[in-house]
């Protein structure tokens, strides 16, 4: 299934994004590849403090087959 990532942002709001990754990812690459999209995005900063983030896996504990991260804005 896929990840989700969830980023602190100044304008006080947490913006949430959907990683798909094998469900063995490194959480660092994870969130780094949450931040960038973000910051793609042209949002409001957010932060790139890895413990002001929340990463949770959504699925039924099998991993998607694609070896590449892709991210999406929830």
């Amino acid at each position: 299934m896929f990840w989700m990532v969830a980023l602190l942002a100044l304008d006080g709001r947490q913006y949430v994004y959907r990683v798909y990754a094998p469900r063995e990812a490194l959480p660092a690459d994870l969130f780094w590849a949450a931040f960038h999209c973000h910051e793609e995005d042209g949002a409001p900063r957010a932060s790139d403090s890895f413990d002001a983030s929340e990463i949770w896996w959504i699925g039924d504990g099998a991993g998607p087959a694609a070896a590449e991260l892709t991210v999406h804005q929830y």
